[in-house]
C-alpha cells in the first residue's frame, strides 16, 4: 500500500476526518535530500547540439551523409523531410565555450545559464521512448505514452503531501505563445484521487477562474456553506470511503484558502527593485520570468511541486521553428530568469533543499530536415537535461554522446532513471511508490528505473 492510501485511509475514519487532509505531509521512505522541486519544462524539445552537447566532428562533416550504421532501424517523427534526399549531418552555427570549474559546454544562446554552470548538474545523455510531442510529453511527465496515468507531480504530492495549507500541493504556470500539446493530461492525477493533480494558475488578473466570491456573499456566509457541504460529504465519506469525496472536501477547503492566499500570492509589490531586476520581470505580466518569480513564492509558502511550462521548442526550420532567429527568441525568453531563479534560491538558503529541473521532452537529430530552411527533427536517442539543488551536485557533467550527438557512449539515463533519481532525491523509492488500479500496482518508473548515482552528492 502506498503513503497517500495510508492517508486517505485514516480520513476514513470519523474521528480523524476533521484533522488530516490528504495533501498533509507525510514521512518519506528514506531521509530526503530535497523538499520540494521547481520543474522547469521546456516544451517543444530543445536542441542539445545548439545549447549544451558541442560536436566539433558534427561541425566539420557539415553537408555530409552520415553513416548508415547510425540509422539502421531507427524511425523518427518526419521521415520525408528527413531522408528525402538522404540525411545530411547538420553542424551547429553557433559559438560555444566551456565555463566554470568543470569545464561546462554552454553555447552562446544561454550566457546568464552559462555564468550558472557551477551550481548545476547537466545530463547530456538523456533517452526516451516516443518521438511525437504530445505522447513525448506525457512519457516525461508519467513515465508512460498512456493516458490515464498520474504525473510525476500528483506522484509526488500522494507519496510525501504538502507543506502548505492554504495553496495546492502541485501548481502549474505556463508562458509562450500556446499551451503545451497534449494540455492538462501532463499535469493530472491519472487513478490517483483528483486532489493530487497539478493546478494551473495565472499570474495575471484572477489567479484562477471562478475563484472570487461572488458578489453579495460575505465570508461568515461562504463558511457557513463550506461547513453545510462538508458535513454533508463526510456522512458519505463515512459510508463509502470513496477517495474522491475526501478530495471533494478537501478541495472546497482549499478554495476557501486560495481566495486569500492566491491574490496575496501573485501580488509582486512586496518584491524588491533590485529582485524584479535579477528576473527580468514585470508586475501584471504573463511571462517566463514572472513565473520563475511565482515559483520561488509558491515554494516559500509551502508548495511542494511547481511545473513551469514554456513554448516553442520545435525547431524544424519552418515558420516559428528556425534554428536562428526562432531559436534565439526562445532561449532570451528563459535564459536571464532561469539563471536568476537559481541565484535567488541560493541567497536565499533555499536552493540546497530545492531541487530545480531544467529540460524538454527529447532532443534533435544531427541531421538536418530537408526544408527551406535548416532545421532539425525530433530525437530520442540523446538529449540534455541539467539539474540544480536538492541534492544533486555542483559543477558536474554526466555522460557523453558519440562525436554526432546521435547517442549515448556513457552513461545512458532513460527517463524512468531520472523519474527514479528524483524520487530518490525526495525520500522516496521509486519501486515502493505504488497504488492498486484494475488489479494491480503501479508505479511512475512503471517496471524499470534505476538510480543515476552520479546525479547524487
Amino acid at each position: 500500500m502506498g503513503l497517500g492510501s495510508l492517508a486517505l485511509a485514516d480520513l476514513i475514519n470519523p474521528h480523524l476526518q476533521a484533522q488530516v487532509s490528504p495533501t498533509s505531509p507525510r514521512r518519506p521512505h528514506i531521509p530526503a535530500k530535497a523538499k520540494r522541486v521547481i520543474y522547469l519544462f521546456m516544451a517543444g524539445g530543445p536542441s542539445h547540439l545548439e545549447l549544451f552537447d558541442w560536436k566539433p566532428k558534427l561541425a566539420a562533416l557539415h553537408g555530409q551523409s552520415i553513416p548508415d550504421s547510425y540509422l539502421e532501424g531507427k524511425r523518427f517523427a518526419f521521415m520525408d523531410s528527413s531522408f528525402k534526399d538522404r540525411s545530411k549531418l547538420l553542424g551547429t552555427r553557433r559559438a560555444f565555450r566551456q565555463h566554470g570549474r568543470s569545464g561546462t559546454w554552454v553555447s552562446d544562446l544561454l550566457p546568464h545559464i552559462a555564468g550558472i554552470t557551477d551550481e548545476i548538474a547537466v545530463v547530456k545523455t538523456c533517452r526516451t521512448n516516443l518521438f511525437n510531442h504530445a505522447p513525448a510529453k506525457l512519457f516525461m511527465n508519467t513515465g508512460t505514452g498512456f493516458f490515464g496515468r498520474p504525473s510525476m507531480g500528483a506522484w509526488v504530492s500522494y507519496g510525501i503531501g504538502s507543506e502548505s495549507q492554504s495553496l495546492p500541493a502541485f501548481v502549474v504556470l505556463q508562458s509562450g505563445p500556446r499551451g503545451p500539446r497534449g494540455g492538462g493530461v501532463n499535469w493530472g492525477s491519472g487513478f490517483l484521487p483528483t486532489t493530487y493533480q497539478g493546478v494551473p494558475l495565472s499570474g495575471r488578473g484572477d489567479p484562477i477562474l471562478n475563484l472570487a466570491t461572488p458578489q453579495g456573499i460575505s465570508k461568515d456566509t461562504q463558511r457557513e456553506s463550506i461547513d453545510a457541504i462538508g458535513r454533508l460529504n463526510q456522512s458519505r465519506l463515512a459510508e463509502t470511503g470513496d477517495p474522491e469525496i475526501a478530495t471533494r472536501i478537501a478541495s472546497y477547503e482549499m478554495a476557501f484558502k486560495m481566495q486569500t492566499s492566491a491574490p496575496e500570492l501573485i501580488d509582486l509589490s512586496d518584491e524588491s527593485k533590485a529582485t524584479m531586476d535579477l528576473y527580468g520581470a514585470k508586475p501584471g505580466q504573463a511571462s517566463f520570468a514572472n513565473n520563475c518569480l511565482l515559483a520561488r513564492r509558491l515554494i516559500e509558502r509551502g508548495t511542494r511541486f511547481v511545473q513551469l511550462y514554456h513554448t516553442s521548442w520545435d525547431h524544424h526550420g519552418g515558420p516559428g521553428e528556425t534554428l536562428t532567429k526562432d531559436l534565439e527568441n526562445v532561449t532570451r525568453d528563459v535564459d536571464q530568469a532561469t539563471a536568476a531563479l537559481i541565484l535567488d534560491l541560493k541567497a536565499r538558503g533555499l536552493l540546497d533543499d530545492t531541487l530545480v529541473i531544467w529540460g524538454g521532452e527529447f532532443g534533435r537529430t544531427p541531421m538536418g530536415e530537408n526544408r527551406e530552411n535548416p532545421g532539425r527533427n525530433h530525437h530520442i536517442d540523446a538529449f540534455t537535461m541539467w539539474f540544480a539543488g536538492g541534492g544533486t551536485p555542483r559543477g558536474a557533467v554526466i555522460g557523453e554522446t558519440d562525436e554526432f550527438g546521435f547517442g549515448a557512449v556513457e552513461d545512458e539515463c532513460h527517463v524512468h532513471d531520472l523519474h527514479a533519481t528524483i524520487l530518490h532525491l525526495l525520500g522516496i523509492d521509486h519501486e515502493k511508490l505504488t497504488y492498486r488500479f484494475q488489479g494491480r500496482q503501479f508505479r511512475l518508473t512503471d517496471v524499470g528505473g534505476r538510480l543515476i548515482r552520479k546525479l547524487i552528492a
